[in-house]
């Protein structure tokens, strides 16, 4: 693609990183930008920056913050003793929507995937069993995509902790085999979180 300014195809360039973002939504986008008021532009360029710069991780939960303990987590209206572990901050956030429940979090980052290679060491398990240890979680719930991943880590996580005086739960499976949470209507996923079962009886030929 021919450009008639060095800067347009600069801004096309970075823009088209992004996902799902091809050259052509690029370009629109960095037309767009051109066409609006100067300080739009600017207020999306800060707000880009400063989401690079000043955004960091919850100390406790892992979640994504602007502060060294995220809201949630120094909020004295939540259950502490019970514990929801997801794969990342979009799972937060669906499950969060649905308010349907009260407790803490603890995110992960992503899931056991020995294909992408990625193994415990990978995410934050050891901080959660850290946490576990502690004395006090009363319960677990293990509210991972219903994926082989999802799976496997679920599988993992319940070998760290069934030692431990905690209670570990796993959420309903309303939720369709493959879906991810993210996706799932927010009465679904409610529904799977308020109706959490053991998780023993979530493995195949258990009851």
């Amino acid at each position: 693609m021919n450009y008639s300014s060095k800067r347009i195809e600069q801004a096309v360039h970075e823009i088209s990183k992004l996902p799902g973002i091809g050259q052509k939504t690029a370009l629109r986008l960095a037309l767009h930008l051109l066409k609006r008021p100067e300080d739009e532009a600017l207020a999306l360029a800060d707000a880009v920056v400063k989401l690079r710069t000043e955004t960091g991780f919850c100390q406790k939960c892992h979640n994504i913050s602007d502060t060294e303990i995220c809201g949630i987590c120094s909020s004295p209206k939540r259950t502490e003793g019970l514990l929801c572990v997801v794969e990342d901050i979009r799972d937060v956030m669906a499950i969060e929507n649905t308010g349907n429940y009260s407790g803490l979090y603890h995110v992960l980052g992503g899931l056991i995937s020995p294909m992408d290679g990625i193994g415990p060491s990978d995410l934050t398990i050891g901080s959660l069993v850290k946490r576990v240890s502690e004395g006090s979680v009363d319960e677990v719930v293990l509210a991972l995509n219903t994926t082989m991943e999802g799976d496997t880590t679920n599988f993992y996580l319940y070998r760290k902790l069934k030692d431990l005086p905690v209670k570990i739960t796993t959420i309903a499976r309303g939720i369709a085999v493959g879906n991810e949470l993210e996706y799932t209507d927010e009465v679904t996923l409610g529904r799977s979180i308020a109706q959490r079962i053991p998780y023993l009886q979530s493995l195949p030929n258990q009851s």
